[in-house]
């Protein structure tokens, strides 16, 4: 839950990564905000990052990815 794994996967795989932050966590996640925070500074390409419990863009970006041309 720290953000940290949209980075990882993304390094891993070829396909674009969504990445949902989520307001509960454990430690000092400050509602969502550092995980957001860490998935933003990701250094690996082809991570899309959405605001904190924004399921629905998720799912509507992911919409477009899948979308034909």
């Amino acid at each position: 839950m720290d953000g940290a794994l949209p980075g990882l996967v993304a390094g891993l795989v070829s396909a674009p990564v969504i990445a949902v932050p989520t307001s509960v966590g454990y430690g000092a996640a400050l509602h969502g905000l550092a995980p957001l925070l860490t998935m933003l500074n990701s250094c690996a390409p082809g991570v899309a990052v959405v605001n904190i419990d924004n399921g629905y863009g998720a799912g509507h970006l992911a919409a477009q990815i899948a979308a034909p041309a």
